[in-house]
């Protein structure tokens, strides 16, 4: 299982499929994206770009393969994470593929390294706009305090015992798989006290979930400055809402804005084509093209 590791002792896990120009792919499901997040997609680019290009898959911190201490969420320090990927490997650019929640993290690796970034495609970036409120993602965050609040830590540690994965049991809160799988990590949390648990999920949910940016992770007058080529599909529920997309898409001077009719699985075909054409189109020329 191939992992890098970070200067805090992480390991961050990645697997690699194919050949060609790198894609890095960055799963959906928040805090818990990882490799096998894509198999809930309605396309898997693991499977569907293989063939062209050398796809680069990576375990967010906590999630499959990968650890990382009790600490307050990131975007730059989860940059550096996809960085430090793409080093181990000596990639000096690559494409990146998102779905998501997973665009937060693209845009802001494209904002901290946009000469590592060859081209930037978003699917159903997550955001806000005039349909949704900070409260619209805070919800699992709010199941995981009650949760503690309720039934202590050995209860949240039962809970990710029964149900690793954030998405599915927010009761578990974002150190879910951790807690599940490590008992050293098990351990950490159990010596805490209730309500610096509770403090800490606070802190990990507003790095998450910032106020002041529609897009979480970049300022919100960094897309007009954004060059990296930029393909948008947008979402259409109150997490993805059609407006970030449209909002994204209008300000970044490099960006084309599909129909929202390529984010659905009946198109899976047509999407894949366009998103393939659309990452050839931009591969350096160097490359062999």
């Amino acid at each position: 299982m191939p992992a890098t590791e970070r200067a805090d002792g992480t390991r961050i896990h990645y697997e690699t499929h194919g050949s060609g120009f790198p894609v890095l792919l960055i799963a959906p499901d928040g805090a818990s994206s990882r490799t096998e997040s894509w198999e809930s997609n309605f396309y898997d680019p693991l499977r569907e770009f293989a063939g062209r290009f050398q796809v680069i898959a990576v375990d967010q911190r906590h999630t499959g393969g990968s650890g990382g201490p009790l600490a307050p969420f990131s975007y730059a320090e989860a940059a550096a994470d996809q960085l430090a990927v793409l080093d181990e490997l000596g990639v000096e650019a690559a494409h990146v593929v998102a779905v998501g929640s997973g665009s937060a993290l693209a845009l802001r690796l494209a904002y901290e390294a946009p000469g590592r970034v060859a081209s930037l495609v978003v699917q159903a970036p997550v955001g806000r706009d005039t349909t949704n409120t900070l409260g619209t993602f805070f919800g699992p965050f709010d199941e995981a305090m009650r949760l503690a609040r309720a039934e202590g830590l050995e209860g949240v540690i039962e809970s990710a015992a029964r149900e690793g994965l954030f998405g599915r049991n927010p009761g578990a809160g974002p150190f879910a798989q951790r807690l599940h799988d490590d008992p050293a990590f098990r351990d950490e949390v159990r010596a805490l006290r209730r309500e610096r648990y509770v403090a800490a999920l606070v802190r990990y949910r507003d790095g998450v979930w910032p106020d002041g940016t529609p897009y979480f992770s970049v300022p919100q007058d960094w897309p007009p400055t954004c060059t990296t080529p930029l393909l948008v599909l947008p979402g259409n529920d109150a997490r993805h809402p059609e407006g970030v997309a449209k909002r994204l898409a209008g300000e970044a001077p490099r960006a084309q804005l599909l129909d929202p009719g390529f984010n659905a699985p009946e198109n899976r075909v047509r999407t894949v084509e366009t998103i393939t054409r659309f990452l050839t189109d931009h591969t350096p020329s160097t490359e062999g093209r």
